[in-house]
């Protein structure tokens, strides 16, 4: 038999232990310290690994959306940029009716503006809770960061196909004569 350590020695002395329990013991302590290979992962090692994964790829997921979140909070600063720099200045007692949000919202301008306004050259933005006149060259960078800053664009309806019944209704209309003066 192999050299038993003092512990085993004392414990087959006191008769707590038998020869043939403490030859079974050292054949295993043998048999596991010239093993072949590696024994495979343990339960404990393949819980902790995926943990680990799916720790990182929240983590992952968590920075995209971050990420994603302060394009958009610059895309808008750089919205409002524009139109702090671009807007046109307002004056005139005319009042502009327009909707926004659902309800009707009201600015005071001149002639000339309204004629902007309503050939397409001039858009309505908002900017916190006012609104503000741009040229359509602002208004389109505004536009290609954060769309629901145009409020108003005449010129975006022009572009649209007209439809025969509206060439129809045109040409009906046209005997009745419409007062330049008026204003809706």
């Amino acid at each position: 038999m192999a050299k038993a350590n003092p512990l085993q020695e004392q414990l087959l002395k006191a008769g707590l232990v038998k020869k043939s329990k403490l030859a079974e013991v050292a054949r295993e302590q043998n048999k596991a310290r010239h093993a072949k290979g590696p024994s495979g992962p343990s339960e404990i090692q393949l819980e902790a690994e995926r943990a680990r994964a799916e720790k990182a790829e929240r983590d992952r997921a968590l920075a995209a959306e971050r990420k994603a979140q302060a394009r958009i909070t610059e895309l808008r600063a750089q919205a409002r940029q524009i139109i702090e720099d671009r807007k046109v200045p307002r004056s005139g007692e005319s009042e502009y009716r327009f909707t926004a949000d659902g309800a009707i919202r009201t600015l005071l301008i001149d002639g000339d503006l309204r004629k902007k306004l309503s050939s397409g050259v001039l858009v309505i933005a908002r900017i916190d809770e006012r609104y503000e006149l741009l040229p359509r060259a602002a208004a389109d960078k505004v536009r290609e960061r954060d769309d629901s800053m145009i409020v108003l664009d005449h010129g975006q309806d022009a572009s649209a196909e007209p439809t025969a019944a509206s060439s129809e209704d045109d040409e009906y209309y046209a005997q009745f004569k419409v007062p330049d003066d008026l204003i809706w």
